[in-house]
């Protein structure tokens, strides 16, 4: 086991060794593979001491269960406004956050327009104090970059990240947005992970491939973000997937999906392997938040959701 700094700058532990699918890479050769440092554990605590203070250390909820961090994409919450999404993160007792943009921009069309042509970093600011003032980590900003966007308003996606202090994004793009997205990534060293659906068309992520196109030749900042429902629904094997690629996974979402399109369903209702997948990021040490993502029609999004935690907690027993 080494010692390996994530991509946030928080000290994470991660183990090492061979790739138990390295023997079979053929289909997947034109992934970019890229490696974080690793350090000694004298290292590690000079690391520590240099590292700046955080305003919730003494108070952040741990949701890190036998290794792995079990966070909610806050999407799962799209019922309440941010104030009760992070009342609800508390109840559930999760401690990442992966931020969808529902949860900063107004909801009015016109209001939202204006919000995006000049995002307020105070106000964005201000959001993450909450956070961190109810011992939530936000590991990641999801913002979708469109097709049609021009040059300032994917930058605005940056700084939307930098005033939230995090330097991940995640993504609903088409595949080809992701060359257009990457020199902003580069030069603002924020790593933005590309999300899939199930939707098999051209230009949509879905398949393994999908994602390979979009890192062709690109810069170690375009990544991925793994949907394990969306994956399975539409044919594919995330445990495999996770395994072969995890160096370039910043987040995976958590939902279960029935095979061949099926819809979203209860946890542990559907054909996706989400044990297979939480058992490999606590055998393996992969420092990828695992980020419940409550999209079924349920009853209370809390009530749902502390089903989805309790239900990851017992695939982690």
């Amino acid at each position: 086991m080494g010692v390996c700094v994530g991509f946030s700058g928080f000290v994470v532990f991660r183990g090492v060794g061979a790739d138990s699918f390295g023997h079979n890479r053929s289909r997947f050769e034109s992934f970019p593979r890229y490696h974080f440092p690793m350090y000694t554990r004298r290292q590690f605590s000079k690391l520590a001491l240099a590292a700046p203070a955080l305003g919730y250390a003494f108070g952040k909820i741990d949701s890190t269960i036998h290794g792995v961090m079990i966070g909610a994409q806050t999407y799962s919450f799209r019922d309440r406004p941010l104030d009760a999404c992070i009342a609800a993160m508390k109840e559930v007792g999760l401690g990442y956050a992966e931020l969808w943009e529902g949860h900063l921009i107004p909801k009015d069309k016109a209001a939202a327009e204006v919000w995006r042509q000049n995002p307020p970093v105070d106000e964005i600011k201000a959001a993450r104090k909450k956070f961190d003032d109810a011992g939530i980590q936000i590991y990641a900003l999801n913002y979708s970059f469109r097709e049609n966007w021009n040059d300032e308003q994917i930058q605005h996606g940056f700084d939307i990240a930098r005033a939230l202090g995090v330097n991940k994004i995640t993504a609903s793009s088409n595949v080809s947005t992701a060359k257009r997205i990457n020199p902003f990534a580069e030069k603002a060293k924020v790593f933005v992970g590309m999300h899939n659906h199930s939707n098999l068309k051209p230009n949509e992520f879905a398949r393994p491939e999908d994602f390979a196109e979009a890192m062709k030749r690109q810069s170690k900042y375009i990544c991925i973000n793994l949907d394990i429902g969306h994956f399975t629904a539409a044919g594919f094997d995330p445990v495999a997937f996770l395994e072969e690629h995890h160096d370039r996974i910043l987040t995976l979402h958590i939902k279960d999906r029935k095979k061949n399109q099926g819809e979203n369903v209860p946890f542990g209702e559907g054909d996706t392997n989400i044990k297979g997948v939480l058992q490999v990021l606590k055998n393996k040490h992969y420092a990828i938040p695992a980020d419940i993502e409550y999209e079924y029609k349920g009853a209370d999004s809390v009530v749902e959701v502390k089903k989805c935690f309790e239900y990851c907690k017992a695939q982690l027993a």
